[in-house]
């Protein structure tokens, strides 16, 4: 077929001087940051949902986008042609990887084996330019939300049907997945959850969910998926509340379940300013329990009150997550997921690439902040001094369980009054940042 974007060549690094607005000004794939290069530190992914399947419209509006590539129809036969655009997009941009929902690849047919039938085409057509191209999958899911029949949830539906309907999707979705050689598959719970307690069970909710990430984590094995399992958290919208709320309620949930060795977390701005958190805390709360895996890279407007999946160009935002991503190893399989939209406004198919690659330019200049920060020192000198009481005497004996109240007690009695202090330097310390920024 024809090239969708026949003005746009591959995106070129031309430096921070360029005027060029369809070239990288930072994002360079082969340097090397921390002895890594910066692909691999980042991992970049464009996402089906919105780079392909999103229209522009909302609650006020029909679509506005301008796609000329689309007929109009969600038929089996645009679904394959999309592929071609898909992996067009990816290669000029220079994105190693892509993420989809089953239900933006393939459309639903009318029952769940003409559904199944479509998808299995699809993932045909893209394992074939897979194997032509360098662009992989990042990851796969499921989409358990769209649909009528998971008005009450899916996982944790009041219809064990539903329940029943939700296993047979997720099994077809992971297979794909892992056909294609994913690297990773999520779980997004957007209707596991309540609009009101009156009539919900949320204990018996719960143990559903629970019960069925069993079943996917015993399907997994069985077809020797070796990618890891992911869980997104948001705390709301499309509900008012949902069950993976944030990353401690997700850790929360997998401990009580027994299901922490065999997930970790897939972690959004968005998702985690509307939970009342910075994406920094969110990631800080997943590292503590070694269940960093991939992040959504997006953010919200904070004059309004829900998840508007705008393009990351802060670099105050960029450089925080990739501090906490490189002071906890980086990542293995997951990545950088560009879970992002255009404005509705920004309607022409060339927006998609002003976008990105602000996004991607954002993130390449957030990671050698970090880079920078790291080689400094200085913050990383200040929080172990800050602990340092803790690195000897009676704060190291706590720390190895040596001691209990009693020996605290003691200590306390024969130290008197607390006499010494450090300060915590807010002000020092955000001021120290912005000599890098």
């Amino acid at each position: 077929m024809a090239a969708a974007f026949p003005k746009i060549a591959k995106i070129q690094f031309e430096g921070p001087r360029s005027r060029n607005p369809f070239a990288f000004k930072h994002y360079t794939p082969d340097e090397l940051v921390e002895g890594k290069a910066m692909k691999d530190h980042l991992r970049f992914s464009v996402t089906y949902w919105h780079t392909m399947r999103g229209m522009g419209a909302d609650m006020f509006g029909v679509g506005t986008m301008r796609r000329p590539w689309e007929d109009g129809t969600n038929s089996l036969k645009m679904a394959l042609k999309r592929v071609a655009v898909m992996f067009e997009f990816c290669e000029k941009l220079g994105a190693p990887f892509y993420a989809f929902h089953d239900r933006d690849v393939a459309p639903e047919g009318a029952t769940l084996r003409e559904s199944n039938k479509n998808l299995d085409a699809v993932v045909k057509e893209l394992k074939k330019f897979q194997k032509n191209t360098d662009v992989k999958l990042l990851w796969g899911t499921a989409c358990l939300f769209v649909n009528p029949r998971f008005m009450h949830g899916a996982a944790t539906s009041c219809n064990a049907d539903v329940f029943a309907y939700a296993a047979a999707q997720v099994k077809k979705a992971l297979e794909a997945t892992h056909e294609l050689g994913g690297e990773g598959y999520v779980f997004w719970g957007g209707r596991e959850g309540y609009t009101t307690l009156l009539n919900t069970d949320l204990k018996r909710e719960m143990d559903h969910l629970g019960a069925f990430l069993h079943m996917a984590v015993a399907h997994k094995k069985s077809i020797g998926f070796k990618g890891p399992f992911y869980i997104e958290p948001k705390p709301k919208e499309p509900t008012k509340h949902q069950y993976d709320s944030d990353a401690a309620a997700c850790l929360n949930f997998l401990r009580e379940y027994k299901l922490l060795d065999h997930f970790k977390l897939n972690l959004e701005t968005n998702h985690a300013t509307l939970a009342g958190h910075t994406m920094q805390h969110e990631l800080e709360v997943a590292a503590a329990a070694n269940a960093l895996g991939s992040i959504d890279a997006n953010t919200g407007d904070i004059l309004l009150g829900w998840d508007t999946d705008q393009f990351p160009t802060d670099l105050y935002l960029t450089s925080q997550i990739m501090l906490s991503i490189l002071n906890h190893g980086g990542f293995t399989t997951g990545g950088t997921n560009f879970d992002a939209k255009v404005r509705r406004e920004s309607f022409e198919p060339e927006d998609l690439f002003h976008a990105h690659i602000a996004g991607m330019d954002t993130f390449a200049r957030g990671l050698k902040i970090a880079a920078a920060i790291r080689k400094d020192g200085r913050l990383a000198e200040f929080v172990r001094q800050r602990y340092s009481s803790w690195d000897s005497g009676i704060g190291e004996q706590v720390e190895k369980g040596k001691a209990g109240f009693k020996e605290l007690e003691a200590y306390a009695l024969k130290m008197g009054e607390v006499t010494t202090n450090i300060s915590g330097r807010q002000e020092f310390l955000e001021n120290l940042i912005n000599e890098f920024i």
